[in-house]
């Protein structure tokens, strides 16, 4: 780390600065830190998050007790320089509860705007991993994991006919059903598979990039 950038970052009285976790492929905000220098360059030196415990009065790799490590890909500080944003490739759920972000809890809003949220795929396909690794009686999702590969493709194809018969009926609410069934199934395929939704993500931003480039896709 030069020593350079270092001198523009602005650290409290205590040596630390905070530094907010971003989710690589959803942009979801995954949880809050703190940051010194040390964690900073273990940071790039490990491609690892690491950070400075304020509670334990020392420096933590996050993952070291639940393997749910963190790959840095970019490090940012803002116009202050007071604060700093890691864009993150995380192994496994952020939050010590087994919530995907620390930043789970509502405090207000509108619950329809959440059904936006870019980072909804990624939620869902991290809830199904869960099931996967931590089976629940009556859960149709473990039917299908059950099930095994068979299964799982015929829903895939059962839920693509529908979604084709619901397109040409001109049905919007049909459509709607049928392709979030289809979505849902697939994401359950990638999980059997152990495909990861970020590989599936970074193909579509190649693609784009591609395209936008004018090249044919």
């Amino acid at each position: 780390m030069e020593q350079e950038i270092l001198q523009k970052l602005k650290f409290g009285p205590d040596g630390l600065i905070p530094t907010v976790v971003q989710h690589y492929t959803t942009n979801e905000t995954l949880m809050l830190a703190y940051s010194n220098v040390q964690s900073i360059e273990l940071t790039e030196s490990t491609g690892l998050a690491h950070f400075f415990s304020r509670s334990r009065n020392s420096m933590w790799m996050k993952g070291e007790s639940s393997g749910n490590f963190l790959h840095c890909m970019f490090a940012y500080y803002d116009c202050d320089g007071d604060s700093l944003l890691y864009i993150c490739s995380p192994d496994g759920p952020t939050c010590h509860t087994g919530e995907i972000s620390c930043f789970h809890n509502k405090l207000f809003g509108d619950e329809a705007a959440m059904a936006s949220d870019p980072a909804m795929l990624q939620k869902l396909y991290e809830i199904i991993a869960d099931r996967k690794r931590n089976p629940a009686q009556g859960s149709y999702t473990n039917y299908l994991f059950d099930s095994g590969i068979d299964k799982i493709l015929k829903k895939v194809g059962e839920e693509s006919a529908e979604t084709i018969i619901a397109a040409k009926n001109n049905s919007v609410e049909e459509i709607t059903l049928e392709a979030s069934d289809l979505l849902y199934h697939l994401l359950v395929l990638l999980n059997d598979r152990q495909v990861p939704l970020e590989a599936i993500l970074a193909c579509l931003k190649e693609r784009h990039a591609v395209n936008d480039r004018g090249s044919q896709a």
